[in-house]
Parts: structure tokens; C-alpha cells; sequence
């Protein structure tokens, strides 16, 4: 059984967290999914699932409109022959997925979705990826990076930014769904939009989910302001040629603490090794001065000064 939001769902009891905790698993899930799926594969994911795809209304009868949202959550991850039940119980969790071997697969909604109807796509992406995940054979150990794995993969493939419109937030009470906080659904969803040329703003309805999302974008642009990329701004440059000398003049000596990149020696001079901004795959280069580079993962052709 895959749970889709431990420790989620409408509360007013416990205050959502917020922030980057858990940005390191975030990055090795996005490098994952690229070795997993190649290059060519994740670029099969560049269209949205549709807002209109995952509608639901008050009117809509609750278990057709589910299984048309669940259809689309399908078709859009890829799932052609997966055939989704939806249904609805009193449960402690938002959701839960059962992972046999198919080809039907069977969803547990948590009963509050008979009367919030408009996050029931948001539940169903995550339970739907889950399905897809096992079917590739792609998990982390335990169940807390597994789950932050399947939020990670939900949006980057493009139907997670359902789940970031179901965080709300006032003074009485919260909601959210999902592992991520909501700026760290915020940064997935901006790693995609910088991937794939996707503006995701006129989408959301929540402006909790649009402040969220503007917080992730700016910590997904410092990615690709690091050192010794050349859009690197003045102070980490300052510092990348400080950390530089000390390895041309100490060989062996320990990477300086706080930054993405590590110096070492070879045969044939210094390199220097740093994270794919886009994959986060680590790329090596030689110290040269200007070199530009390809990520042999997801083709970023990258512009550093080394």
C-alpha cells in the first residue's frame, strides 16, 4: 500500500512547514528520474496536464468525475493500459493506492474529497505516480524519501502543480498535500518551467500556491547562478577564485565546506566537479578559464568560467 500524504490533508491543528528541509532528496530524485527515464523520455513529459483535464465541480457526479480526472492523470503519465477504481472511505490519510500487478489498480480517496472536489486531481497525481514509479521500478529506500520521490517526479512530469494548488493557508486553518513543503513544490515546479519554456502561474488558484511557487523559483535560479557557471554573481566568484588557489596550492586538501563544487587533481591538472543545475548530475571540467560544457544526462550545454 503507497500513501499518498501522511501527516497532510485539511488541518488546523498542526501549522504547515515551510522552507527547503528537504532539498537534497528533491535533487537525487530529479537525477533519478533522468537516469531512469533518459533524457528523450523525460522530454516526452514538456505538456501540462491541462487545468480543464482535472476540473471537478459540484455538479459533477462524484465517482464518474473521479475516474474521468483519474483517466486523464493517466493518459497524461503515460499509463495507457492502467485502469484506475476510485473510491471513497473514512481513512486517517488523504489517499492510498494499492500496488499489484495490475491491470486495474485500485484508489482510496479520503471521504472529505465527496465535499473538496476541486483537489481531488491533486490526490489522484500523486497516487497515479506512485503506480507509474512501481511499474518503472524506481524507489527510495524508506518511506519518507520514497514519498518526497513521488511528489519530486509527480511535478516535474507535470501534474504536481495540482498538488501545490491545494495548499491553502489562513489564520484558523491550513491545507496541504504531499511530502514537499510548498516551496518546495514551488522549486520542482520551477526546475520543469525552466526545462520545458512553461510559465505554470496563470494555473494556480490558491495565492498561497502562487506565493509558494515564487519562493521555489528563486531558489531554482540560484541553482543556475553557482559557481563556476559564468552567471555565477560577483561574490561566489570572488569566493570560487579564493577556493581554487587553495586547491592549486594545497593538492588532496578537503572541499571547502558550504559550497556546490569540489577541486581535484589528475594527471592532466586540476578539475573542478559541480552539479548539473538542471539535473543535478555532477559534471567534471578541466581549470582552464572559459570552457563551456554538456551534461551527458539532460543536455544542458552550460557556459562556466573555471
Amino acid at each position: 500500500m503507497a500513501d499518498g500524504s501522511r501527516n497532510d490533508g485539511r488541518s488546523t491543528g498542526s501549522p504547515v512547514v515551510h522552507g527547503f528541509p528537504h532539498l537534497e532528496t528533491v535533487r537525487s530524485a530529479i537525477t533519478a528520474l533522468y537516469r531512469r527515464l533518459s533524457y528523450d523520455g523525460v522530454r516526452g513529459y514538456a505538456t501540462s496536464l491541462a487545468p480543464v483535464d482535472a476540473a471537478f465541480s459540484d455538479q459533477d457526479d462524484l465517482h464518474l468525475g473521479a475516474q474521468r480526472v483519474a483517466r486523464a492523470v493517466v493518459q497524461h503519465l503515460h499509463l495507457p493500459d492502467a485502469r484506475m477504481i476510485v473510491a471513497f472511505r473514512a481513512m486517517e490519510h488523504a489517499a492510498d493506492v494499492e500496488l499489484a500487478a495490475g491491470p486495474e489498480y485500485f484508489v482510496e480517496l479520503n471521504d472529505r474529497f465527496r465535499t473538496h472536489r476541486r483537489d481531488i486531481g491533486a490526490a489522484l497525481s500523486h497516487e497515479v505516480t506512485h503506480v507509474l514509479l512501481h511499474r518503472l521500478g524506481l524507489e527510495f529506500p524508506g518511506t519518507r524519501d520514497n514519498e518526497i520521490l513521488t511528489d519530486t517526479v509527480t511535478t516535474y512530469l507535470g501534474a504536481g502543480w495540482l498538488l501545490l494548488d491545494a495548499f491553502r493557508e489562513d489564520e484558523v486553518s491550513s491545507q496541504k498535500l504531499g511530502y514537499l513543503t510548498p516551496e518546495e513544490f514551488g522549486y520542482v515546479l520551477a526546475k520543469r518551467a525552466l526545462a520545458f519554456d512553461e510559465d505554470p502561474s496563470p494555473w494556480f488558484t490558491s495565492p498561497q500556491a502562487y506565493t509558494a511557487y515564487t519562493k521555489g523559483r528563486a531558489q531554482a535560479l540560484q541553482d543556475t547562478r553557482q559557481p563556476p557557471l559564468t552567471a555565477a554573481g560577483w561574490a561566489g566568484r570572488r569566493r570560487y577564485a579564493k577556493d581554487r588557489r587553495h586547491a592549486q596550492d594545497h593538492p588532496g586538501a578537503p572541499a571547502a565546506p558550504g559550497v556546490p563544487y569540489t577541486f581535484e587533481g589528475t594527471p592532466d591538472g586540476l578539475r573542478v566537479s559541480f552539479p548539473c543545475p538542471t539535473c543535478h548530475q555532477r559534471i567534471r571540467v578541466p581549470v582552464r578559464g572559459r570552457v563551456r560544457a554538456r551534461c551527458g544526462l539532460c543536455r544542458t550545454v552550460l557556459d562556466c568560467s573555471t
